[in-house]
C-alpha cells in the first residue's frame, strides 16, 4: 500500500502558510511522505479559479489551464484529502469555484445526455472540516449540510466512495488541541486513510 497516491487539497482561501488548514495539509503530507506514499498537494488559495457562471460553461466550456492541471491530479490520485475551514456553514467560495470548475461533466460525471456515469469511480476521500464551533453543534444543531454537500453532491456523484470525515471543532480554543490534531492527522497521512 505504500505507493497509494494521495492528492492532498488545502481548501483554504487564504495562501498564508500559517492558516491552521494548511498546518494540517503539512501534517497529513508528512505523514504519507513517512510512508512512502506518492503525494501531490494543491493550496486552492494560490489558485484563481473563477466561479463556472453559466450552464454552458460547465457543459462544454475549456477550464483555465490551472484547472486542467488540478484535473490531471485528481485523475492520477487514489485518495483526496480535502481540507477546509467553515464558512458560513459550508466550505469557502473559492473552494466551491475550485470544484465548480474541476468537477465538470466529461471528467467527473458523464455529460448530459449519454448514459450516466460516475467518471472517478474507484477513488476514495477524507474531508476534514475546521470550524470555530463546538463539533456537537455543527453536527446534531445544523446537520453538517456543509460537509454533506460535499460528500454527496460532489464526490460521491462523482463515484468518491467512502469519503470520510474528521470534523475538528472549536479549532481556536487551545493550542494544545490544535497540536493534538496535527499528531492525529499525521497518524492519517502515514496510514493513507
Amino acid at each position: 500500500m505504500g505507493g497509494r497516491r494521495i492528492l492532498v487539497l488545502n481548501g483554504h482561501p487564504d495562501p498564508d502558510p500559517a492558516r491552521f488548514a494548511a498546518a494540517l495539509a503539512g501534517a497529513y503530507v508528512r505523514g504519507a511522505s513517512a510512508a512512502g506514499r506518492q503525494i501531490r498537494r494543491i493550496d486552492v488559495g494560490k489558485l484563481a479559479p473563477p466561479p463556472v457562471r453559466t450552464r454552458a460553461e460547465f457543459e462544454g466550456g475549456q477550464p483555465p489551464e490551472e484547472i486542467l492541471q488540478a484535473q490531471e491530479a485528481i485523475a492520477w490520485a487514489d485518495h483526496l484529502v480535502i481540507i477546509f475551514p467553515l464558512w458560513l456553514g459550508t466550505m469557502p467560495a473559492a473552494l466551491k469555484a475550485f470544484f465548480e470548475q474541476t468537477f465538470r461533466y466529461g471528467f467527473a460525471i458523464s455529460r448530459p445526455g449519454e448514459p450516466v456515469r460516475r467518471l472517478l469511480k474507484g477513488r476514495t476521500a477524507r474531508i476534514i472540516v475546521t470550524m470555530g464551533m463546538p463539533r456537537p453543534i455543527f453536527r446534531w444543531v445544523f446537520g453538517a449540510h456543509g460537509l454533506k454537500c460535499l460528500e454527496r453532491g460532489i464526490l460521491w456523484m462523482a463515484g468518491v466512495s467512502p469519503a470520510r470525515s474528521l470534523i475538528l471543532g472549536g479549532v481556536e480554543q487551545s493550542a494544545e488541541r490544535r497540536a493534538d490534531w496535527l499528531d492525529q492527522v499525521e497518524a492519517l497521512g502515514e496510514a493513507g486513510a
